[in-house]
């Protein structure tokens, strides 16, 4: 299996596990999407971690050997975009479940510790999927599908919000790797490490988050998803109403006296 999905307490692990290069396929999009779903309602889990199988890079990206779809007339082709999954039978095809991946809201943070390469769909993956990122010293990020052709991948990722204008553009149309040290330097990636200590460093800080009660950390993540695109004046009375609803979340738990109790906080 391409993908494995492991529990360590309330902490869920996505591990790509797909050859030496992790390359993608189809099936690994379906298993992520379905895996991302039940992730999320999951009472037991709190926070997630996203990273290549020990000893491989994060991913290179899709296969593009091959198209992964039937022989197909234009009309055909555009139905297959329009109508996601028509038709589609027990393998998964393209284009997929890639799309449903990328259009999946998510309200539980995840944590990506990045090694080496980490390119195309699978760079679209870490900037949709992954709220928090440790990058190892020897990664590359990279959109290089317009080397061959498939250019517009930038707007769906929304790199422009991930980067400076600069950065974003240059990265797009230039097709060439970003460094771990550019990647810091321009808040893509919030801690650069050494190789051996990335999944230790990615893993301290997701407990570090899921210490907190799970309604607290659900309603931070709404409001920074959709705070970003609201008013400043929508955006304070949204986040007054979340801070409601987690205020009397509290008080029914008692989360807000145990915490004032607590000598270690």
């Amino acid at each position: 299996m391409s993908l494995r999905y492991e529990k360590h307490g309330n902490i869920a692990h996505f591990i790509i596990d797909s050859g030496p290069m992790n390359v993608l396929y189809p099936e690994f999009h379906k298993e992520f999407f379905h895996r991302l779903k039940e992730f999320e309602i999951d009472p037991e889990i709190k926070v997630g971690l996203f990273y290549g199988a020990d000893g491989k890079c994060f991913s290179v990206g899709d296969d593009m050997k091959s198209m992964h779809k039937p022989p197909r007339t234009k009309q055909e082709e555009l139905a297959a975009y329009l109508f996601l999954h028509q038709n589609e039978g027990e393998k998964p095809m393209r284009p997929g479940w890639e799309h449903d991946v990328c259009a999946h809201r998510r309200y539980k943070p995840i944590v990506s510790a990045i090694e080496s390469y980490c390119l195309g769909i699978a760079f679209s993956f870490a900037l949709y999927h992954s709220d928090i990122r440790v990058a190892a010293e020897n990664v590359k990020f990279g959109l290089t599908g317009i080397k061959f052709g498939a250019g517009g991948s930038s707007g769906p990722k929304r790199l422009a919000r991930h980067l400076p204008f600069t950065a974003a553009y240059w990265m797009a149309l230039s097709g060439e790797f970003m460094d771990a040290n550019e990647a810091y330097r321009l808040n893509l990636v919030n801690k650069v490490v050494p190789s051996d200590q990335l999944l230790a460093t990615a893993e301290e800080m997701a407990g570090k988050i899921a210490r907190h009660p799970a309604i607290a950390i659900r309603l931070e993540m709404e409001g920074l998803e959709l705070g970003a695109d609201l008013s400043k004046a929508d955006a304070y009375h949204y986040g007054m109403n979340l801070y409601r609803m987690g205020w009397m979340a509290n008080e029914a738990e008692g989360v807000t006296a145990r915490f004032l109790k607590d000598p270690n906080k």
